[in-house]
């Protein structure tokens, strides 16, 4: 048997704003990486590799000028947002 508690939070506005700009890179990310996932699917390759996602759309697009704000928050949840998608594709 599985224990389930519910905990209910308040963040201060700073934390709202942080978690809303965390939330908002990971839905990048995953959007991103999806819609690579169905260009491949639609020409009938493979589907990409999760280190080879987390190249293109974590680590190389940190380094590009318009995904530059990536850097401002964890890798942490933008790899996890894979690895979810990794699996829902499975």
């Amino acid at each position: 048997m599985r224990a389930r508690y519910k905990y209910r939070i308040y963040p201060t506005k700073y934390q709202q704003t942080k978690l809303a700009q965390l939330f908002g890179c990971v839905r990048v990310v995953w959007n991103d990486s999806l819609a690579c996932c169905k260009e491949k699917h639609a020409q009938r390759e493979k589907k990409p590799y999760l280190s080879e996602l987390q190249k293109q759309f974590i680590t190389q697009a940190k380094k590009t000028e318009h995904r530059e704000w990536l850097s401002e928050v964890s890798a942490i949840p933008l790899q996890q947002s894979l690895n979810d998608l990794n699996q829902a594709l499975l």
